[in-house]
């Protein structure tokens, strides 16, 4: 087990002594902090979680009745020996990166995070510290990342054209952050949305925490395509190709993620329309983010942890990697994926 000052890197996951709590176990532990909803950082069996209020309802919809304490973001918490704030990591809406302090020195735990802000998630704030645990899911340069403005002019011109051809366009995006930030920017003068229960689930619980989403209509196992021609259908990837999509009639299937990026994974996926959009920062924003702790230690996790970690060490950086069983976005992929794919 490699030792810090402030935390260690344990087979459950990170851990500080001086506040006895884990951040964003993998295991069962007495006191978890929780970076976001996203079940590869919120597990189930802690004694107690502490997360920012926007991630509570996401928590316990997802994991039932637990034992939750809120943080708003910029508040200082004292744990034991150590101090204790979080601060937006601009991923989804309610999501944290966690500074812990003792005896002086900071360390910040990003979790995962994107840097441009989307509308919808407080956005991305850099917070110094001395030491940086980063991911890196798109740590390297062929991941960079068109404006969300564009992507989603595209997204809804795919829609439009669809509806003019009496298609229904289904998405796959993920249930939390990347659904309700498409939705956050359709075009509802196209025609109607509709979305899967996973979807739905998560838009009631963030309309619970006061974020603002357009209306949308769930979809039941009644909901047949004609009462909705030229529906636009949120539905989380696993949909895609099942006969759950099939109910809306003839209909138009992409994917919105950063794989995306790469051809051989639209062709695994055997989508002709794919759209590129991440909820993970691109090789730049990595660097900026990096770069506007002033941290001089980086550990990096998930993704191309030793590329990017290499990358780092030339820059200048003590940089190390974080074994963690996070996954970062659509891991399906990141093991599918061949050296030859990233450079195209």
């Amino acid at each position: 087990m490699t030792r810090g000052p402030v935390l260690s890197f344990t087979d459950r996951g990170l851990y500080c002594a001086a506040g006895d709590f884990f951040i964003d176990p993998w295991r069962p532990v007495a006191r978890a902090l929780i970076t976001h909803a996203h079940s590869d950082h919120a597990r189930a069996g802690h004694g107690a979680y502490l997360c920012t209020p926007a991630t509570a309802p996401i928590l316990q919809l997802r994991l039932g009745d637990l034992r939750v304490e809120t943080l708003p973001y910029g508040r200082t918490l004292a744990i034991g020996g150590a101090s204790v704030s979080f601060h937006p990591a601009g991923h989804v809406p309610g999501s944290a990166q966690i500074r812990v302090e003792v005896g002086g020195e900071a360390w910040v735990v990003s979790g995962d995070y994107k840097t441009e802000a989307d509308g919808l998630s407080d956005p991305f704030e850099p917070v110094r510290c001395h030491t940086f645990v980063s991911e890196c899911t798109f740590g390297l340069p062929v991941f960079r990342w068109a404006p969300q403005a564009a992507v989603m002019r595209d997204i809804n011109a795919w829609w439009r054209a669809n509806a003019a051809a009496g298609r229904a366009s289904v998405l796959g995006a993920y249930a939390l952050g990347k659904a309700q930030r498409i939705l956050a920017r359709l075009d509802p003068d196209i025609g109607p949305i509709l979305t899967h229960g996973a979807v739905e689930n998560v838009n009631e619980a963030l309309r619970s925490a006061g974020v603002a989403l357009p209306a949308t209509l769930r979809v039941t196992p009644e909901t047949g395509p004609a009462p909705h021609p030229g529906a636009f259908v949120l539905a989380p990837p696993a949909a895609l190709g099942t006969p759950w999509a099939q109910r809306f009639g003839p209909a138009a299937e992409a994917f919105a993620s950063g794989w995306m990026r790469l051809r051989g994974v639209r062709r695994r996926r055997g989508l002709a329309t794919g759209f590129i959009l991440s909820d993970h920062a691109d090789w730049d924003g990595l660097n900026a983010a990096i770069a506007a702790t002033g941290a001089q230690r980086v550990f990096v996790t998930h993704g191309y942890t030793a590329a990017f970690r290499r990358w780092l060490e030339e820059a200048g950086y003590e940089a190390g990697i974080v074994a963690t069983e996070f996954q970062g976005e659509d891991a399906d992929a990141t093991a599918a994926e061949t050296p030859a794919e990233v450079t195209e």
